[in-house]
């Protein structure tokens, strides 16, 4: 955003400047004074009738006020001005050159004709061009407008992004529930449309991840009644009874799979400080008798703001996932750098590196056929991680080098 913003404004700016340029440009052409042709024309005539006044050419002319040198007037030539001067004493007969000069110690110009007797007449060429002081005048108020034109497209530019900003704001602001926090409805009214649809796009997307919860949690539950008539009828069968049995265990550990992952959606506990380190001391007696081999490598004390009953459920789920599947684990947590770093390693077989991110995905099994070697409907990693991600943190997978799986969990630590 702060890219776009900037391009806007230099993009402005630059346009004002090219118009103010291009009005300068035109303003200079005006104020820069006559055409040569103009100045000179007055001037040949003044020099033609001057001439007569020289001494030694007018009887009686001593005292005439004509100023004649020896050499020509000190300055560099004008080379325009003392063509054209030329052309038009000799196209009015009059047999003598000139030459046009400047002088950086004065403004204006400076005609110095040449005389029959090897002297130079002297005569000022007419300034008609601006003062220099105008010049000055017109810098300055360039440079008014550059600094007034800057503001004015900072706060347009502004005015033109907010919408982006807006809808960046809001984006930026979505939760682990997925939902869209409420945008103030204020503003011009390309400002109130834009936070107006973000609302409706909110209450619309909430309507339908609730509608599909209830989904999930009404099937979960109706599954329930024709699962326990057809264990009742198992029961009568002689023939592939356990494997009807085993079966019907299935399907009830998925409906209360599906069931828990939704009440996770729903149901959040209090966020209050927990200390993660006494937690995990907790989970590993809870698995010692449960059978898992499940052993505690290094903990740092240290704590993180979450709920207390997800955060055990979910880090039981991930510890338990590594027990069962991984032949044991190894779990050790570390303070580093204002977080908590979580890592549970086990020496099982892995995740193929292809489907290492399809893991948090719900009913994902590493083999294809769904083949029962283990209990567990594939729900365990993905209410963990929907848990996690509630309260701010992130989970990962990788496979180690040496075999296994490490699942690393970071919170942000509460000092």
């Amino acid at each position: 955003m702060t890219s776009l913003r900037r391009r806007l404004i230099i993009l402005l700016v630059v346009s004002i400047l090219g118009v103010v340029g291009l009005a300068t440009f035109v303003a200079v052409k005006v104020l820069g004074g006559p055409s040569p042709e103009l100045v000179m024309g007055p001037l040949a005539h003044q020099i033609q009738y001057m001439v007569q006044l020289v001494p030694g050419h007018v009887p009686n002319a001593g005292d005439a006020p004509v100023i004649v040198r020896d050499r020509p007037a000190d300055g560099f030539e004008d080379r325009k001005h003392t063509k054209v001067l030329n052309e038009i004493l000799h196209h009015n007969g009059l047999d003598v050159s000139a030459v046009v000069s400047r002088n950086a110690e004065r403004s204006g110009m400076v005609a110095s004709v040449a005389l029959p007797d090897h002297r130079w007449m002297i005569v000022d060429v007419p300034d008609f061009g601006p003062p220099r002081d105008v010049w000055y005048g017109l810098a300055g108020w360039m440079a008014l407008i550059v600094l007034g034109a800057t503001p004015v497209s900072i706060y347009f530019t502004g005015v033109l992004v907010r919408p982006l900003e807006m809808l960046e704001t809001a984006v930026s602001k979505i939760g682990s529930d997925g939902m869209l926090a409420i945008v103030p409805e204020k503003g011009s009214a390309e400002v109130r449309a834009t936070a107006h649809a973000l609302n409706e796009l909110s209450a619309r997307l909430k309507t339908a991840m609730e509608s599909r919860m209830r989904l999930v949690a009404a099937a979960g539950h109706d599954l329930r009644t024709p699962m326990t008539r057809m264990r009742l009828r198992a029961e009568f069968l002689d023939e592939d009874r356990e494997k009807w049995l085993n079966d019907l265990d299935e399907l009830d550990r998925i409906a209360d799979s599906a069931i828990r992952l939704v009440r996770e959606e729903v149901n959040q506990d209090a966020v209050e400080p927990l200390e993660l380190d006494r937690l995990v001391r907790d989970l590993e007696v809870e698995m010692a008798s449960l059978g898992h081999a499940v052993s505690i490598e290094h903990l740092d004390k240290v704590s993180v703001r979450a709920g207390a009953l997800g955060l055990r459920r979910a880090l039981r789920n991930l510890i338990v996932n590594a027990a069962t599947h991984g032949k044991g684990c190894t779990v050790s947590l570390a303070a580093q750098g204002g977080r908590a770093v979580l890592t549970i390693a086990d020496r099982g077989p892995g995740i193929p590196a292809d489907l290492l991110n399809k893991a948090f995905e719900p009913f994902f099994r590493v083999d294809p056929a769904r083949t029962q070697f283990i209990a567990g409907a594939g729900l365990g990693l993905a209410i963990a991680k929907e848990i996690i991600e509630r309260y701010g943190g992130t989970i990962t997978l990788e496979n180690r080098p040496e075999g296994g799986l490490r699942q690393t969990v970071v919170f942000g630590a509460v000092s």
